[in-house]
This record gives C-alpha cells, structure tokens and sequence, in this order.
C-alpha cells in the first residue's frame, strides 16, 4: 500500500510539473517524425528507474478510474516506461477513407509495395486475374469494388537524424492499416474501422475534389475524432486540378486545409512534387516509383513555391500558437517549427495538411506515408475513454501501458475456414495467446486459443500483442461491439454507429432442401453486418432481408449463391415507409368482454396528438385520484410501444406519435394487465385513423456526375421522379448534382442513368431524412395494404 501512495505522490507530482508553464522542443530536423517531446525526456536515463515500476503504473490507473479529467495525454505519455514509450512512438493505427473510386485501394497496394509486404503491384481491374492485394473477395476483383474493410500490416523504413550525433539512420515504423469500401452501401465497414483507428489518410481526386462520399467521410471522422491527413491523388488525369480539392476541404468540410506539396507538371506532364516545408523538389524514379530522388526545386516553380508556403504559414498560425507568435515577429518559423505546428494541430483536429500524387502512376506515395508517420498520433497520444459498469457507468480513461489490465475491443467479425475471426483492438494491456478474458456484455470468461495478425486474407500467428495494436483471434464467440477485459475490471466501451436500413426484400430459397445452408448464410451476415437485418413477416410468414441498399442487398444474395451454394428467390424490394399523425384527437375506449368465469375489462380515456417532430414516440400518464394502477399504466405503455412498431396504415413503424392516458376505469375481478395492454392498442389504432394519418416515406440525399453534354438528359430523368433538385455544380467537363429523391422512384434508375449518360454518369444515395408521401402513392399503399389482409383473413 505504501508503494501504491508513493508511486501516486510521485505522479501528482510530476503533473503538477507538468501543468505549470510547460515547454516543449521538437526533436530531430526536417523529415523526422514530430512529437510534443518534454526537454526533461532528455534526461530519463538519470531518473531513477523506480518511476517506471508497477507502482506508477497503478497510480495512473487509478488517477484514469477516479478522475479522467485530471490525467492528459502528456502525464500518459511522460509516465510511460521508455522502452514502451520507444515501442509506442514507433506505431500507427490508420485507415484510408474516400468517395468511390477516389483510389483508396489502389494507393494501399503500393503502400504494400513500397514497404515491402509485396512484391509485385496488381491493379484492382488488372488483366492478369490477381486483382489487389486487399481485394481478397472474388465478388471485389469481379466488380473492381472494395465491399469489405481489409486489415494489413506493414513497416515503413524512414531516414531520421540521431538524437545524439545528428547523423541520418533508419528507423522503422509499424503501421496498422485497414483499407475501407467507398460506397454507402457498405458504410458500416467504414465506420467500425474509424472506431478503432488513431488517424486517416483521407485520399481526394484530383478532378473531382470534395465528392458526395467524401463528406460522408468526413462526417465520420469528426464522430470519432480521427485526425487526418488529406491525399490528392489522381494528378496525372485530364483536368487535375489540386487546389479545387484544397478549396473544398476547407469550404464545404470546414476544416482548415493546407498543402505542404505543390504539384511539378499537372495531368500527363505531372513528374512530382515541391515539398515546401523543407523547399525540395521530389521525383519519382525506378521501375515502378520505388526510388525517391531529391533536387533542387525547378527555376520556373520557386516563386509560386513560396507563396503556398506563405500560405501555409499563414494557415497554421491561425490554429497554431506558436506559428502564430512567429508570424506577429514576422519570423519565419523554421522546418522543425512548422512540422511540429502541422503535428500538433492536426492531432487537435484544427488541421489537415494536403499532399499530392498519383498512386496508379506510381507517383508521390512514398512523401506521403512519410507524412502518415510525421503527423498522425501514435496510440499514447490518443484519448479513449471507457465506462465503468460497477460505479454507474462513469467515464474512464484507458492508459496504453502494457502493465496494466488487459482491455480491448471487437470491433469486426468474420468467418473464415477455421472457424469465426474476431478483429481486436487492445488499448490497454497485452493480450497473450491462452490468456483468459470477460466478455463485458455476457459476463462470460474465455480463453484466447490463437492470435494472428491479418494480411489481408493471409494471417501470422503471434503469441502476444501490445496495447495500442490490432489483431484477430480466432475461437472466440462474441458480437460485433463486444469488449473484452481482464483483472476483474468491469469497463465497457461504447460501440459503433450503426444506420437504419432504408430498403427490404423479401427472401427464400428455390430449392426446400437448401434450407439449412440459407439459415447459415442468414445468421452469419447478420453476426458480421450489424446493417443487414433479418426479420419474419408475422402475417406473410416470409423471411425479410433489409440493407442500406440495393447493391447491398444484392451482394448478399450473390455471396448466397458462391459461397453456399444456395439459390434464393428474391420478392419485390420494399422501402421502409413510416406512419404519422397530423392533428390531435380524444379517445375513450371500453374493452368489455366476458367468455365465462372472469373477464376482460379495461376502459382508458386520454388523447392522441402529434409530437411536433418526426423523432421518438411518447407515452405519458395523468392519472388523478389512482382510477388506474400503476402496473395497469405500465401495461398501457407497453401496448402503445407495440402499437407503434405495426402502424394501422401500412404495417409500418409509426414516427411523432403522443399518447395521453389521463383517465379510465377498472373492474374488481375482470380488469388485468392484459386487457389494458390490448384495450391501449385498439384505442391506438381508432385514434390514429381518426387523427389526419399520414405515409411517410424515406428521401435520399442524391449526387450524380456525368459529364456536362448529358446534364438535360438526367435532369428530365429527375424530374419524372418528381426530385427535388438542391444545387448544381458545373466544372470544365463534368457537372454534379445534388438532389432530393424518394427511395420508391430511384429503383432501376441506375440502369437509366447509364442509358442515358452513354455509361459515363455515377450515382450515389444516403439516406437523408423522411418527408410525406404524394397523395396518390398513399392511397395506392393503403389500398393495397387492405387488399392483402383481406385476402389473409379469407385463408
């Protein structure tokens, strides 16, 4: 116990310290990687090595048990064990995000490639039948699209000069990194893997530049706090243009947005980059880009050179302190200066520095994984925070130290030849093969039977990992969500967000003898898709598919027919219509039923309005003098709440609902808690019919790029849609437009597109929010809502 006081004294010290007038320098010159290092780390070897013992440790932890607040990432970071603290600095945990076909995956093959994890490129629609590397699905290489995140690993070699002597030595650096689809359909995939990556290199098209998909992106990044880094590939194509990209992360992303690079020669002409904080220009040589050769910045390029590094210094110091106080000196800050500001204000979200490439060209890569090392966070300089279900719930802040108890997260699973594959982030703590861990959510304890570390779909054994990493463990049932912790630490993490499916088809095998294999192709999407849901309509006895979109769905139904063996029959696709109500009405409903011995009676008398918005349901209860009892009341809410879920219009979910129980009445001997559970539900469906209700269905936020000669083609395909048509953009070859449309009216439209755009025209759809139907839609679903119970009920 003494110890453990000690070691605490010793830490309240050391953040007072800290918390008065701190300063810091940034090690190393130009090309190295920048932390906010404290100068005492100079001196570590003549502190006392007992700072770094299990004592310390503990105090850390129970200073991030009892008070998050008070524990920043520089007390985590100047606590730690140096030789954790070399391991830790050296890691980064990164994912690459963008629109579709931006060329995410494309530019991880020749991450790969130059870190060696490969040896020859493949290109994701190459001719030689290997397809990229991170395309490990047939379906992917087939259709030249990512559907699912893939998790490699590799090490990037980078030149530092040596604390000590200054001389320039390699350093390796151990970089996780998960290659994500860009279609929305597959969003999910995108947002687990942002839930447990440090940093994102979020990659651009140069033509392009801010697409539909990229704010998309973005908006994910801010839920959780991703710093990035921002790629502008595609500079070798006709019409490039990097600083529309560099305009429109700042304008339409609202974050401030610099670039470090300029591009040497545009479109065909591109040969490289001027790097401008070091003022060198950086060709791309070799066979395939693999050599980097640095020269003078050409003649014809100095002056524009220096007024983008003006205005990057510019751009800083609005965000940035001490380039702020450089730039009121009118100092120029110096390379280390200026990386150390990029660092530090990328890591606080204030920032994102831009580069620029080709990643197909083989072109600039290799600045910009320099990049990804420079300014992206190592793990100890990442908030977490976890909750404490043994005080309530109460935040928690997990310390990357490997002597402390084991926590991590599940954040992907997979079914593989040998059994299920559980994606793991460890924040804190070591997992170690035949370790014993408690699932948070079951309670249950499990044993790790075997850890690997994922290559796409290649994987190696290892027999531990340090906080801070990713792996996958085989033999562990769990959920997508799960946390996992040791040493009796009750912690949970909140887990990703997940979006309502907006379209359904209903389902079922041809043949009656591939049942078995259909209910397991079922159960494992759903336990690997938290957005494909699976439910059985009680009135058809069908079995309903529902998914974030067409392609979604239809992936599914193929990956059915290949990997199982199984062909299904498909129905017509349904949308997710929700019901409301308009205006207020009264209720006063008797169930009064007597079948011999004791009965049924509940009377409730209240009203039924609309809430105002289209959000939650609300029940309340304003019951005067106890006419109904409270377990009465409970049962009245409950058959509200059950109510809303089949609408009396569609069958469909009800939205903005309010219902007021404020009196009733209740018999000795017949009244239970059934008979007001059901008498609620017919007083429900009498009101709501009598209440203005109305059909809802769901309005897709829609963009669409062709090029501008078809622009009067797909506007009238809009306009038969009845569309709302929100803005246009109209750039020298291309033109996109944004646009409201309803899910019910886009089904097909891809095939007209193309038919209408020669092939050349993309579309892309989100769900944006839900808005009443046109009038003769409604009557047509309702009609036809009647018209099948009817014919149910003669059955």
């Amino acid at each position: 116990m003494r110890s453990t006081a000690v070691a605490r004294l010793a830490l309240r010290n050391v953040a007072t310290r800290q918390c008065s007038s701190r300063t810091f320098i940034t090690a190393g010159i130009a090309g190295q990687n920048h932390q906010r290092i404290p100068r005492r780390q100079a001196q570590w070897q003549s502190i006392p090595q007992r700072r770094w013992q299990s004592g310390t440790a503990q105090a850390v932890l129970e200073t991030a048990m009892q008070d998050p607040s008070a524990l920043t990432q520089d007390t985590i970071v100047d606590n730690l064990n140096p030789e954790e603290a070399q391991r830790l600095s050296r890691v980064r945990n990164i994912g690459i995000a963008a629109h579709i076909d931006s060329g995410k995956t494309t530019a991880t093959e020749r991450v790969l490639f130059y870190t060696g994890r490969i040896k020859d490129i493949h290109e994701v629609r190459g001719r030689d039948a290997v397809g990229a590397k991170m395309d490990s699905m047939d379906l992917e290489r087939e259709k030249g699209i990512t559907i699912q995140s893939a998790a490699t690993f590799c090490d990037w070699i980078k030149k530092q000069p040596d604390s000590v002597t200054g001389e320039m030595k390699d350093e390796k650096y151990h970089i996780n990194l998960i290659d994500t689809p860009g279609h929305i359909d597959f969003t999910i995939e995108v947002e687990r893997a942002l839930r447990v990556l440090d940093g994102a290199v979020m990659i651009l098209c140069a033509v392009s530049g801010v697409q539909s998909q990229t704010v998309t992106v973005d908006r994910q990044m801010r839920r959780y706090n991703i710093p990035r880094i921002s790629f502008v590939n595609k500079m070798d194509r006709a019409g490039a243009n990097p600083w529309k990209a560099v305009d429109g992360i700042s304008q339409k992303l609202r974050i401030p947005a610099a670039a470090v690079q300029i591009p040497i020669g545009v479109e065909d002409g591109f040969q490289g980059v001027v790097d401008l904080i070091r003022m060198k220009a950086l060709f791309s040589e070799g066979a395939r880009g693999e050599i980097i050769r640095e020269d003078e910045v050409p003649a014809d390029l100095r002056e524009f050179a220096q007024e983008k590094r003006r205005l990057l210094i510019e751009s800083l110091a609005d965000v940035d302190e001490e380039i702020a106080n450089a730039f009121l000196e009118e100092r120029t800050p110096s390379p280390l200066e200026i990386k150390a500001a990029i660092r530090r204000a990328t890591i606080g979200l204030k920032f994102t520095p831009v580069l620029m490439g080709s990643a197909l060209a083989d072109k600039s890569v290799q600045p910009m994984l320099d990049a990804v090392v420079d300014y992206l966070p190592n793990p100890s300089e990442v908030e977490n925070l976890a909750l404490d279900r043994r005080r309530a719930e109460a935040p928690v802040k997990l310390v990357s130290y490997n002597s402390l108890p084991f926590v991590g997260l599940a954040f992907k699973l997979e079914e593989s030849n040998f059994g299920q594959l559980t994606y793991i982030r460890v924040y804190q703590g070591q997992l170690k093969k035949g370790s014993y861990v408690t699932n948070a959510r079951t309670g249950q304890k499990v044993k790790i039977p075997r850890i690997v570390r994922m290559h796409s779909n290649e994987m190696e054994d290892v027999q531990e990992i340090g906080a801070g990493e990713i792996c996958a463990v085989f033999g562990v049932d769990c959920a997508s969500g799960d946390t996992f912790a040791e040493g009796g630490l009750g912690y949970t993490m909140t887990s990703m967000y997940v979006p309502d499916a907006v379209i359904s088809l209903s389902i079922r095998p041809k043949q009656t003898k591939d049942t078995p294999n259909f209910s397991k192709a079922i159960a494992r999407f759903q336990r690997e898709d938290p957005t494909f849901r699976v439910h059985v309509d009680t009135e058809s006895g069908e079995s309903i598919i529902s998914g974030m979109g067409e392609l979604h769905l239809s992936i599914y139904v193929e990956r059915m027919r290949r990997e199982y063996n199984v062909e299904v029959l498909t129905g017509q696709p349904q949308v997710a219509y929700r019901e409301t109500i308009q205006q207020p009405v009264n209720f006063d409903h008797l169930l009064k039923k007597q079948t011999g011995g004791s009965g049924d009676y509940a009377r409730v008398v209240g009203y039924l309005e609309p809430t105002g918005t289209l959000g939650e349901n609300k029940f309340e209860q304003q019951i005067v003098g106890g006419t109904i009892s409270e377990k009465y009341l409970l049962a009245c809410e409950k058959g509200f709440q059950q109510s809303c879920i089949n609408g009396p219009m569609l069958g469909h979910r009800v939205l903005g609902a309010s219902m007021v129980v404020n009196d009733g009445a209740t018999h000795m001997t017949d009244s239970s808690e059934m008979a007001f559970k059901n008498a609620t539900q017919q007083a429900f469906r009498k009101a709501f019919m009598a209440a203005g209700p109305q059909v809802l269905e769901p309005l897709m936020k829609t963009v669409i790029t062709a090029p501008n000669e078809f622009q009067g083609n797909i506007v009238g395909l809009l306009n038969k849609r009845n569309a709302v048509i929100n803005d246009t953009e109209v750039g020298p070859e291309e033109f996109t437009l944004y646009a409201d449309c309803s899910l019910n009216s886009m089904f097909g439209f891809s095939s007209q597109l193309r038919a209408s755009s020669q092939g050349k025209g993309e579309f892309s759809m989100e769900f944006s929010h839900y808005a009443p139907a046109p009038p003769q839609l409604q009557r047509e679903l309702v009609a036809k809502f009647e018209k099948e119970r009817a014919e149910k009920n003669k059955k």
